[in-house]
């Protein structure tokens, strides 16, 4: 235990000073080959079968495979409005955009939260990989704010959602530390800008294609606790709420590694890009360069690497994840 987090048995944030600590030291190189595609699937079945546990960690990278896709078609098919009036292109600048009043900019927030989070995803690429893990002992922790780990059926308790959710509000100042589930007012900010229910409960748009830009003041979100302004629950800046939820699931994590130390562990890395390479790849490389029974496996689109020191243990798959899990399954 002490390798891995020293006199702090369950302080997650150890797992990124070791990360750190691995890139900052490390001389050896890199390489993008451990042999063919084929190989690789096969390597991985292996390794699945033969571990005693699984960490896996998810970036946007699963989620866009899964048909998540910030842009193009599924952007313009509930968002034409909005690139129309302000020239927004995709789901995540909009984000930023300084919308000219609160009931505009909330009328954006619920069509972003809605079908990213309270909706599944196109593709089954979640439920490939349940299949794959769910008769094992397993462990994620992802960058992604979907929610699907959990809507597809992984155990709440085997989740770690780093950087925040969707499905959460929080206050403007990030002074309280609470969060508050924000599906109740998603469904009516939906309804009132014109969205329809399908037989299945799921909003659609209407025949006729009219929608608001804007939702009714009334709707404008507020912190419960105080009447303050809300904000989404996603890690942006200093102001980002850690509540007792994540951090329960911090200590969980962190405990998880600690009771597997040692043993045969896969470090299995999905779509994780540069963008936070910290909170999961560099400790990845560290965990499996220190552990002599770890195997470390990246599944990535042109971004699957793995440091020279580790090869041998390592296993790396440039694809679309939807289609090797697809083929491991």
């Amino acid at each position: 235990m002490k390798r891995f987090f020293g006199s702090q048995a369950i302080d997650y944030t150890w797992t990124l000073q070791k990360g750190a600590a691995f890139v900052r030291n490390f001389a050896d190189g890199f390489t993008d080959y451990t042999g063919s595609r084929e190989e690789n699937i096969s390597r991985l079945r292996s390794a699945f079968k033969a571990t005693d546990a699984i960490v896996i960690g998810a970036g946007a990278g699963l989620s866009t495979a899964a048909g998540f896709t910030y842009s193009g078609e599924r952007f313009k098919k509930y968002f034409f409005d909005f690139q129309e009036h302000f020239g927004i292109r995709d789901m995540y600048s909009g984000g930023f955009y300084p919308f000219p009043d609160e009931e505009t900019r909330w009328a954006w927030w619920a069509r972003n939260i809605y079908f990213n989070r309270y909706v599944d995803a196109p593709k089954p690429v979640y439920q490939d990989l349940l299949a794959l893990v769910k008769n094992k002992d397993y462990f994620v922790i992802t960058t992604n704010v979907d929610h699907q780990f959990q809507r597809i059926g992984f155990a709440k308790q085997r989740l770690f959602y780093t950087q925040g959710d969707y499905g959460l509000f929080q206050s403007a100042t990030g002074k309280i530390k609470q969060t508050y589930d924000n599906e109740k007012w998603v469904m009516e900010a939906m309804a009132a800008q014109g969205f329809i229910r399908d037989e299945q409960g799921r909003f659609q748009m209407p025949q006729d294609g009219r929608i608001s830009l804007r939702i009714p003041q009334k709707l404008i979100p507020v912190c419960p606790d105080d009447g303050s302004p809300v904000a989404m629950n996603l890690r942006a800046d200093e102001t980002f709420v850690e509540d007792a939820g994540w951090h329960a699931a911090a200590d969980r994590y962190a405990a998880y590694l600690s009771a597997h130390e040692g043993r045969k562990i896969l470090f299995f890395e999905i779509g994780v890009g540069a963008n936070t390479p910290m909170i999961i790849k560099y400790p990845f490389w560290a965990m499996t360069a220190e552990n002599p029974q770890a195997f470390y496996a990246c599944l990535n689109f042109d971004e699957a690497i793995c440091p020279e020191k580790i090869r041998i243990r390592s296993i790396c798959i440039d694809g679309d994840s939807s289609d090797v899990l697809s083929a491991i399954v």
